[in-house]
């Protein structure tokens, strides 16, 4: 089932969100929603709290990146075939110089911006069997997961900006969280208005 998508300004996407057990109800269809609420609207990521959830999950298929021309060919094998689920997510290292690069976010549409993140990090999950996973990631791969990683964290990519950068953004982020712009999928906006 697709989902609204969580709107910049509620308080959900400031929020740190809390581990889960395998008992969690209906985690594998909540998996399958955030997977289509993420492919209908563009997405090569996804976390909970976008769907409203304040749980530490999120979802991620980065093969749209292997289609980039400027990215190495080890790169662009890591990419297609970058399917995951994280649950109870742990970065527990990030190194490597910071590099910048143009992110936007579901919850923030029509704003892009460059970010700088560390090029590599290890990470500790679990995957949809709840089998715990180490994974050493850089690049693409391991900037979408900091940028998922920081939704169960309570970040947003926009909090990373400074702020004289936020200070020139505040209108469109005020016309976003009152629902005032157009998106091609569901949006829910703070004071529960859901629109598209």
């Amino acid at each position: 089932m697709i989902l609204p998508i969580v709107a910049y300004g509620e308080n959900i996407l400031k929020t740190k969100a809390v581990n889960i057990s395998s008992g969690y109800p209906e985690l594998k269809k909540l998996i399958n929603d955030m997977w289509e609420t993420m492919y209908n609207a563009n997405g090569v990521g996804i976390a909970a709290p976008q769907i409203g959830k304040s749980i530490r999950l999120f979802v991620i298929d980065a093969s749209p990146f292997s289609e980039d021309k400027e990215i190495s060919d080890d790169e662009i094998s890591t990419l297609k075939n970058f399917k995951k689920v994280f649950i109870n997510p742990e970065i527990i290292d990030e190194t490597g110089d910071e590099w910048n690069f143009m992110e936007g976010c579901l919850s923030i549409p029509n704003i892009r911006e460059d970010i700088k993140r560390k090029e590599k990090i290890t990470i500790k999950y679990y995957n949809e069997s709840f089998e715990e996973i180490e994974l050493d990631l850089e690049g693409l791969a391991a900037r979408v997961v900091q940028h998922e990683y920081d939704h169960i964290e309570g970040v947003l990519f926009i909090d990373k900006l400074s702020s004289l950068k936020k200070k020139l953004l505040k209108g469109k982020l005020n016309d976003i969280s009152k629902g005032k712009i157009k998106t091609e999928y569901k949006m829910r906006y703070p004071q529960g208005k859901i629109k598209r």
